[in-house]
């Protein structure tokens, strides 16, 4: 994801340096991850069970993730579905939002700083950082997005973005 005009970046912490993870060790965690994933998606085509699978493994392998989702576009909503972590937002307000953007763009959205994204939707005041990536079909159609939340600042980059993309094909 490109360096987005409206946010800055939140210089580095205590509490967010652990987040700097070497990209090629954080590429090589994501592709263990993936290799699971090859094999548990293998059960059923069922596309529901698989978002759960993947959102089951993601949250619990990677320590920076503080809610992990999909949310389903169906007849033109954007509606909560399999996911880990806090009580979540159920039907999120149309052409609004982080999810939002990422389904009318078509594209992955890194937000390092949640406060400062025009119109975020605060489904858990504790969310600090959020990358979603859109869901397409064969067509080329978003049919859902995931969602992750961080509780620091910065927690996402571009090989977040890209790892998670791939994981995302497997739906």
């Amino acid at each position: 994801a490109a360096a987005l005009p409206w946010v800055e970046m939140i210089p580095m912490t205590a509490k967010n340096q652990r987040l700097t993870m070497e990209p090629n060790r954080k590429h090589q965690r994501y592709q263990r991850i993936r290799e699971q994933l090859l094999e548990l998606l293998t059960v059923t085509e069922d596309r529901t069970a698989r978002m759960a699978s993947i959102v089951a493994l993601l949250h619990h392998k990677i320590d920076y993730f503080s809610w992990t989702g999909f949310y389903r576009l169906i007849d033109g909503k954007l509606l909560v579905g399999p996911y880990q972590g806090f009580l979540a937002c159920q039907n999120l307000k149309k052409d609004t939002g982080v999810c939002w953007a990422a389904v009318n763009q078509k594209k992955t959205i890194v937000v390092p700083d949640v406060n400062k994204f025009p119109g975020h939707i605060p489904c858990d005041g504790r969310s600090k950082s959020e990358i979603v990536v859109p869901c397409n079909n064969e067509q080329g159609d978003v049919f859902a997005v995931l969602d992750v939340d961080s509780s620091d600042y910065s927690s996402f980059d571009d090989v977040d973005a890209r790892e998670l993309e791939n994981i995302v094909k497997l739906l």
